[in-house]
């Protein structure tokens, strides 16, 4: 059985691994946006200039696709930021995981992390004992992603309300009022989609990277193979995760600034 490194403090329980592996990923994106910036040339661009050029113009694409430039230009820097955020974060645990076995009481910072009681149960269980993980993808955790997918929604509706009023809560009651209950269900289900989906597809690789690496040294190939498969898929989910983002921004504006409606 794996878990996270988990310690409580003020009754509060505080997931060490994936806070380490968001600050890293923030600390992986801030690195390559200043590598990029730092020395702008307009004759002569270095490969991290052309690197951050191309992400630019494939946001601006994104953002175009789904509504007008002069709207959706305010949303270039969040589309940027979301884009390079998951996708650094899907790809890092790709290389490596780390996870240490533990057969007895285990305390990290002198925090309390695994009890000799879970421990015990779990080998009463069948287990060797309890597997601590260090190092995995933060959107293999559930709690990331629904994080990012309820800023995005939560956004959503801010932009909704102050901007297009009228047609935003309108919408609600289209056609009839009876319809009320299942416009909530529909705004519901965008937050658990978009959050889940991405989870899911990042935390079921992880796992069946796991699982290929038990089989040692048979599963060599099949590993690479999953892992270039692994870096297509985490591309996919941050492209979609980018371009729903906008799709629902663009909803919720008013109708006759859209380039398009959805």
């Amino acid at each position: 059985m794996h878990q996270s490194v988990i310690v409580t403090l003020g009754g509060i329980d505080f997931d060490l691994t994936t806070l380490f592996m968001i600050t890293l990923t923030c600390i992986i994106v801030a690195i390559l946006a200043i590598a990029g910036t730092r020395r702008l040339s307009v004759d002569k661009p270095g490969k991290m200039q052309n690197f951050l050029e191309w992400i630019v113009d494939f946001v601006s694409g994104l953002i175009s696709s789904t509504m007008d430039m002069k709207r959706g230009r305010a949303f270039l820097m969040l589309g940027i930021t979301l884009i390079m955020f998951i996708f650094v974060g899907n790809m890092l645990g790709l290389p490596f995981g780390i996870i240490t076995e533990h057969e007895h009481a285990f305390s990290f910072l002198g925090a309390e992390v695994l009890s000799q009681a879970d421990i015990d149960k779990a080998i009463a269980d069948g287990e060797h004992g309890i597997g601590l993980v260090w190092w995995k993808s933060p959107t293999a955790d559930a709690s990331v992603t629904m994080a990012l997918a309820l800023m995005v929604i939560l956004l959503t509706h801010y932009l909704g309300l102050i901007k297009n009023t009228k047609q935003y809560l309108h919408h609600y009651i289209e056609p009839h009022w009876g319809f009320f209950p299942l416009a909530v269900i529909k705004e519901v289900s965008k937050l658990l989609t978009l959050g889940l989906r991405l989870f899911g597809n990042i935390y079921a690789g992880e796992v069946l990277i796991t699982v290929i690496l038990m089989a040692g040294v048979a599963g060599t190939i099949p590993l690479i193979i999953w892992q270039g498969f692994s870096v297509f898929v985490g591309a996919i989910q941050a492209f979609v995760f980018t371009i729903l983002t906008m799709v629902y921004i663009s909803q919720n504006l008013p109708h006759d600034e859209h380039k398009h409606e959805h």
